[in-house]
């Protein structure tokens, strides 16, 4: 990353008639202004007014910065990490990372403009999360195991709620499964689907590509991929959903086509999100421990602060919470339901 000395090497002029022209002072000429200018904007140079030095003060924030600020799982990691927040004296800055590397989260961690931050989004790269962790400005990762310097992993253990969720479709006597994943690059949505294959691949069952559709991990993306799957006319036995969300949207798009889950095909989610329990019929489902998530994060974010050592993983264990979306059905019978005409 640029800093302001570069700038001042490419433009030829001394550092400290960079820093004037950069903060708009009037000593400085409106052409040497310019082209202090032109070699920032050259060098992607981006003013930090929260450390300008290595002396910087704390801002009593830390940042947690997400995919999507949107959704229930989303509004429940927030609470739990906002309240150790507080309990420690500190404000939390919630932002989503939209935008990637031009996102006002990227240039939170490049300018240290908080003093630490908790990420739960996939599409901010390693490499950016890697250069911004250091002594005075710890990372937690939740959505991806990395390593490096002062960057610490809370994570749960997806492939093996993966797994369980297959598991039980398989236990229930359901041998076409299908999957509806998650965003093509997110860590948690490869582990869902790598415990899913574990348990199709155990069973001896084999996974079918027109059963694998994308659904982004939104309730809009489950009711689409829903959808599509409807339209090739066989559908599997039961559908195993990488979120909530989107099992959420399946269920409409189900109900809207006179298919009855859990009669005519069973469905099973991940995360337990408050919702899954009041839908009909009840979503059974895989439990995350969000809160536990969450308010670990926030307090080894606190420890590491504090100058505490803390260990560079964490993993978090998950649990089925069977509901009334799945119905067992007898060996050999395992029938798919074709949609209503």
């Amino acid at each position: 990353m640029a800093t302001i000395k570069d700038v001042a090497k490419l433009a030829g002029v001394a550092l400290s008639t960079a820093s004037y022209a950069l903060n708009g002072d009037s000593k400085v000429s409106a052409k040497t202004k310019s082209k202090v200018l032109e070699a920032a904007r050259e060098l992607n140079y981006r003013k930090n007014g929260f450390a300008m030095d290595l002396k910087r003060s704390r801002t009593n924030t830390i940042a947690l910065i997400l995919t999507d600020l949107s959704g229930p799982y989303y509004s429940e990691l927030i609470r739990s990490v906002q309240d150790v927040a507080l309990a420690n004296g500190y404000d939390l800055i919630a932002c989503s990372s939209m935008g990637e590397r031009d996102s006002t989260a990227v240039r939170f961690l490049r300018e240290k403009r908080v003093d630490g931050a908790i990420i739960l989004a996939h599409n901010i790269h390693d490499d950016i999360l890697v250069e911004s962790a250091g002594s005075r400005f710890p990372i937690i990762v939740m959505d991806r195991h990395l390593s490096g310097d002062h960057l610490v992993n809370v994570l749960v253990d997806g492939e093996q709620g993966g797994y369980l969720a297959t598991r039980h479709l398989i236990q229930e006597g359901h041998r076409t499964i299908a999957y509806i994943s998650g965003p093509s690059n997110s860590y948690d949505n490869a582990l869902r689907y790598q415990g899913y294959l574990r348990a199709m691949q155990e069973a001896g069952l084999e996974e079918r590509s027109k059963w694998k559709l994308s659904g982004s991990f939104v309730r809009e993306g489950g009711y689409s991929a829903t959808k599509m799957m409807m339209l090739q006319g066989e559908l599997p036995s039961a559908v195993f959903y990488g979120n909530d969300e989107m099992a959420i949207g399946g269920l409409k798009a189900f109900e809207e086509s006179g298919i009855s889950v859990p009669n005519d095909i069973s469905v099973v989610g991940f995360d337990d999100i408050q919702l899954s329990e009041y839908v009909h019929p009840p979503l059974t489902t895989i439990r995350q421990p969000k809160h536990e998530a969450g308010s670990l994060a926030g307090h080894l974010l606190f420890q590491m602060l504090n100058g505490e050592a803390v260990n560079p993983s964490y993993t978090l264990t998950i649990d089925m919470v069977v509901r009334r979306s799945v119905r067992s059905v007898q060996s050999g019978t395992d029938t798919q339901p074709t949609q209503p005409a």
